[in-house]
């Protein structure tokens, strides 16, 4: 199978280098970026020229302008999969602006810790598609729908509470910090949460916040355009806000 990938920050890199491993021909671009061990195309449209299946984790500020940029090089019968963490309409407008098939791919995990294993949902015309490849290379996919921005939804509502969950653990232990009862406010929290849990929470908020941020802000306008007002994801987004700005 021909993969082109196009992003190569933490996510697209260790990606593109397990199916490399898995015995894909990956062609790979970011202007940014060059991982040793990744073969890199000279340019966008080079590397999804012929390619069976396209993966784009460009992030989502760029993602609409990336596939915009490679639709007409791409084989009639080619995959386009968008893997980057967005609002559902992102998703639409996505498969929208493309001619070929589309899967929303939404990842649940941390990359760093599954590589290509991660487990995902899949969504849209190219979801069943998207499954059949990528099961056998050892990537757990649910398909969840045909329509692009199913599976996008479904992640952001589960954001909502683990990204919640965070920002009320690091609340309450800045809090406790000032009252001087730090120690024990952690001992009560990681009773419930599980210390490894909550070290993840607190670890993942601080290294992830710029991205989480957009995420969030995605999940709060999903949340209200579902006619519900989005309160935790909306604090969500202040304290990975106050986090990426400060560290604290």
């Amino acid at each position: 199978m021909e993969v082109a990938v196009l992003g190569l920050g933490e996510a697209g890199s260790l990606i593109a280098a397990d199916l490399v491993a898995a015995g894909c021909t990956v062609r790979a671009w970011d202007p940014l970026r060059q991982p040793a061990g990744i073969p890199n195309a000279a340019s966008d449209l080079e590397a999804v020229r012929g390619a069976d299946v396209v993966l784009s984790l460009t992030t989502a500020a760029f993602a609409l302008e990336a596939a915009r940029r490679v639709a007409r090089e791409l084989r009639s019968d080619a995959l386009y999969a968008d893997l980057n963490t967005s609002a559902p309409q992102l998703k639409r407008e996505l498969a929208e602006a493309l001619p070929v098939q589309f899967a929303d791919v939404a990842l649940i995990g941390v990359v760093p810790s599954f590589g290509l294993s991660i487990p995902a949902l899949a969504s849209g015309t190219g979801a069943e598609r998207f499954a059949e490849l990528f099961r056998p290379l050892g990537m757990p996919v649910d398909v969840v729908g045909v329509e692009a921005g199913a599976a996008a939804g479904l992640k952001l509502l589960r954001s909502v509470f683990m990204k919640g969950i965070a920002a009320a653990s690091i609340e309450a232990l800045e809090a406790a910090k000032a009252a001087g009862v730090e120690h024990r406010i952690r001992a009560d929290i990681a009773g419930v949460l599980g210390e490894p849990l909550l070290d993840r929470l607190l670890s993942g908020s601080r290294t992830h916040a710029a991205r989480r941020v957009d995420e969030m802000q995605a999940a709060a306008a999903y949340v209200s355009e579902l006619g519900i007002e989005p309160r935790v994801a909306t604090a969500a987004a202040e304290w990975l806000a106050q986090l990426r700005d400060t560290g604290v």
